[in-house]
């Protein structure tokens, strides 16, 4: 078994870890521009509402062809022995509203710091400076520390010795900003914007993916001979954030925090070994998967923040197969996708999936890629 790793990845700072990532620090191909990853995609193909049930959801089968099927179908996908990789994070009230010195601010909560602090996205954060104090309710303030680049602040909460239950009673699950709620977060999305498995507080965005399962569905992919396994990634307000620059090598991740335990990696390399595929719900589990692994494609156990950044020309090492919804033109995650399946089957894919009435982002249908050789 490994040592469990801890620090920030970074490749070339631990020979064990996979090099083969875009992180800070590290050289990406120069090549590669932002706009390779554009396409045009109708405002209305956007869902604001979920598929209910949630496993009705459409589900984009992406391979050497292309097979429509819903999410209800996934067990067929699956062979016995193989382990499916689930993100156990809770989404958190995350978004607060206040004021300071009367006028209003809004703060999103997107990644804690081991100190105590916040790392959040303040608007309008132009007017904030340290030392400001912003006012929430009851007696709930923050204080910023200190200012960063695109409206990031740091905050600490120095009134409060539970942030998380201070959340509860004056924060907001922070929904994406394309989906509408003029009249605010719905009680209905306080439920469907959470997984049925989630447990670790500490996201400000569901790993998606994960929304299409019910009790029902993992109960048919344990039938269908398949295993789950539970890794925790706190998805980050700054996994969504849009690249503005020209050259992807110039885009800067935000880091996130995530963990695997021993016993889940034995239990993946095990299955491994025993000729099981590793499938992902969401790129998030395959985001801290392909962190943690070496270069002969043992999972290590993991606890530390990875700003790994997954571009084409990765050669993945720890994920045969990804569950995943439909991205952003332009993202981070559909570069990702693209590097997975490859960016050409994926344009394909995405123009079907538009010409066909599928449902884009958070809320909307999804999608079974079979890894490509990127050679």
């Amino acid at each position: 078994m490994g040592d469990i790793l801890t620090a920030t990845v970074n490749p070339g700072l631990d020979s064990n870890v996979n090099p083969n990532v875009i992180s800070s620090g590290t050289i990406a191909r120069v090549d590669l521009q932002t706009e390779d990853f554009d396409f045009d995609l109708p405002p209305a193909d956007i869902a604001t509402e979920p598929a209910r049930p949630r496993e009705s959801a459409k589900l984009l089968e992406v391979g050497d062809t292309l097979t429509d099927r819903t999410v209800a179908d996934l067990p067929s996908l699956l062979a016995p022995g193989d382990i499916v990789v689930i993100n156990d994070t809770r989404v958190i009230p995350a978004r607060l509203r206040g004021t300071r010195r009367g006028a209003k601010v809004e703060v999103t909560l997107h990644k804690a710091e081991p100190d105590g602090t916040w790392k959040v996205f303040a608007r309008p954060a132009r007017k904030l400076s340290p030392g400001d104090v912003i006012d929430f309710a009851d007696g709930f303030t923050a204080r910023v520390l200190e200012k960063g680049e695109a409206g990031e602040v740091t905050l600490s909460f120095p009134d409060t010795n539970d942030v998380f239950a201070a959340l509860e009673s004056h924060g907001e699950i922070p929904l994406p900003p394309y989906i509408a709620r003029p009249g605010g977060v719905t009680a209905a999305d306080e439920s469907d914007y959470q997984t049925v498995y989630a447990a670790r507080k500490g996201a400000v965005a569901a790993p998606t993916a994960g929304l299409h399962f019910t009790d029902g569905l993992m109960d048919a992919v344990r039938s269908a001979g398949a295993h789950f396994a539970t890794v925790t990634l706190h998805v980050g307000a700054g996994t969504f954030l849009p690249v503005k620059v020209d050259r992807i090598v110039d885009h800067r991740m935000h880091s996130e925090w995530g963990e695997i335990n021993a016993a889940t990696a034995d239990a993946i390399n095990n299955a491994r070994e025993a000729g099981g595929r590793v499938v992902s719900v969401g790129t998030t589990p395959l985001r801290l998967l392909e962190s943690a692994v070496t270069m002969d494609g043992k999972i290590q156990p993991f606890s530390g923040d990875t700003d790994i950044f997954i571009t084409p020309g990765y050669r993945f090492k720890a994920v045969d197969a990804l569950m995943t919804n439909f991205h952003l033109p332009r993202s981070t995650l559909f570069m990702l996708v693209s590097a997975f399946a490859g960016l050409d089957r994926m344009k394909a894919a995405y123009d079907h999936a538009i010409r066909t009435g599928y449902r884009f982002y958070s809320y909307g249908d999804s999608s079974f890629l079979h890894k490509v050789d990127p050679s």
